[in-house]
């Protein structure tokens, strides 16, 4: 059954695509510049304006993902919902698609909020010295420790599930020679 068959688009929407490739790029940033802070700071103990900067720059992305991106993106997919599942599936496929999709929903809000917390908990709002992000919590350096140990799990797990649905795409697209991967990549002809 296909697309005139049934009606239902088979395709995510422009709008659904494009949030989805920008939250792309936003990852394809933070994760080395997080893990790149992480190394210099905590393992060399390197405490330079460098690591500051990669602070800031991790910070403000983070920040920016969680307000301006991943939060409209999720009010955008309840209200708008998504297509139907690609024909052929088996269920057991749609179930592990769906709870891949919202779980990485869940970690695209818990882990950037995490980090906001912990920066706040951390006494750590200053972003190159120009502004600091807003700030809701007193400063406690345990709470912050054990925010920041919980920011980095969830991180890694996203970054899990990142590669299980790159690779189940890529599985689809090359082996099985279905639409998945088709549903969300980028179209030139206006949709």
């Amino acid at each position: 059954m296909n697309e005139q068959q049934t009606g239902a688009p088979l395709i995510y929407s422009a709008r659904a695509r494009r949030f989805h490739w920008v939250t792309v790029a936003f990852l394809v940033l933070l994760y080395p510049i997080g893990f790149y802070m992480d190394y210099r700071g905590n393992d060399l103990n390197i405490w330079d304006a460098t690591t500051d900067n990669l602070y800031s720059v991790h910070k403000l992305l983070g920040f920016v993902l969680l307000l301006f991106i991943v939060l409209p993106r999720f009010v955008f997919r309840v209200l708008a919902g998504a297509p139907a599942d690609e024909p052929g599936l088996e269920w057991w496929q749609k179930v592990a698609s769906h709870a891949t999709h919202w779980a990485l929903y869940a970690l695209l809000i818990a882990v950037p909020l995490g980090g906001w917390i912990g920066v706040q908990l951390f006494g750590a709002r200053d972003v190159f010295g120009l502004f600091k992000l807003p700030g809701f919590l007193a400063e406690n350096q345990d709470a912050a420790a054990r925010v920041f140990g919980l920011h980095k799990l969830g991180a890694l797990l996203m970054l899990a599930l990142v590669a299980a649905h790159v690779g189940a795409a890529l599985f689809h697209h090359f082996v099985r020679k279905d639409g998945v991967l088709r549903r969300m990549l980028p179209k030139r002809d206006g949709q």
